[in-house]
């Protein structure tokens, strides 16, 4: 290549024997070309950088994904385990509140109960409808921490609960605990339609669905203080266990104690039966505190 002014030369030697070749550029076309050649040259260099940086970029990015996936994964984890959480809490607290009508005390917060239908006396006034339940809540971070405080008080409640039990055991042991007899709720306390008057009254206890001949046993210690036939509610037994508490067992087909006799807590008091005004075998059992009735269920601890 030589370069004379204004103009660029370029010569082309074959190896063979074929003639030299030559090229003459002008200097401004040679510009051109240089220019040319540098700018080529930079759009490779700089194509050469981009993708070098987009394949660093793109492992980062599987890297973040990768990340992203595990802590979508632990996290559903931790929301799984928190509910879990929560429903235990929950059944406690159901438990909880139980335990502490056996030992006389007052809940700071009003112990309600579903209603299971049934009912016996007219001259009571139909009560509300039960609210629905509310929606469960979203996870987040004050709804665990409300979980947290929930089982701090929880924890606290049951061991106050276990020293008044310990100086409580007899009254416990004449708390109606247990259910009386195997079986389901087919009628329960509240208010109900009669099925014999269609009329809406209201139903003093539960009546448990079961096989003709089942035993029926005592919910709590007691004395036996009555057992009576009668045209509506059949061989009836009624035990006092004390502080104000009896329970009633009505429909009977045969009694297995007698007045006056002591029974312990799961003793056989009778067998199921269907005398008196019933539609079939079934165990009509109420509680009542000083004459008064209440919903068994908020006593049966058992599941």
């Amino acid at each position: 290549m030589t370069k004379s002014k204004g103009s660029l030369s370029v010569f082309i030697v074959p190896h063979s024997k074929s003639n030299t070749r030559r090229f003459t550029l002008s200097q401004r076309a040679s510009r051109i070309l240089l220019g040319s050649a540098i700018v080529f040259s930079l759009a490779i260099i700089a194509f050469l950088v981009d993708y070098f940086t987009m394949t660093v970029t793109r492992v980062k990015y599987r890297e973040l994904q990768k990340q992203t996936r595990w802590q979508e994964e632990t996290m559903a984890t931790y929301e799984n385990q928190v509910r879990g959480l929560q429903t235990t809490i929950d059944r406690m607290e159901s438990y909880v509140k139980k335990l502490n009508v056996y030992v006389g005390l007052k809940d700071t917060e009003k112990i309600t109960e579903t209603g299971l239908g049934g009912g016996d006396d007219p001259a009571q006034d139909l009560a509300s409808s039960p609210s629905e339940a509310p929606p469960p809540q979203e996870l987040s971070l004050s709804h665990v921490q409300d979980l947290s405080r929930k089982a701090d008080s929880l924890q606290k409640n049951l061991m106050m609960l276990s020293d008044i039990a310990e100086n409580k055991s007899v009254q416990l042991a004449s708390t109606p605990t247990i259910w009386p007899t195997v079986g389901w709720v087919a009628g329960g306390f509240g208010y109900r339609t009669d099925p014999f008057t269609q009329k809406r009254q209201f139903h003093n206890g539960i009546d448990i669905a079961t096989s003709y001949g089942n035993q029926i046993i005592a919910s709590a210690d007691g004395i036996v203080v009555e057992t009576k036939a009668d045209r509506i509610t059949g061989k009836v037994v009624v035990i006092s266990h004390g502080w104000g508490v009896t329970t009633h067992f009505f429909h009977l087909d045969k009694w297995l104690v007698r007045p006056g006799q002591k029974v312990k807590r799961g003793d056989i008091i009778g067998l199921v039966g269907k005398s008196g005004k019933a539609t079939g075998p079934h165990l009509h059992y109420e509680v009542r505190v000083n004459d008064k009735a209440q919903n068994p269920i908020i006593y049966i601890y058992e599941e």
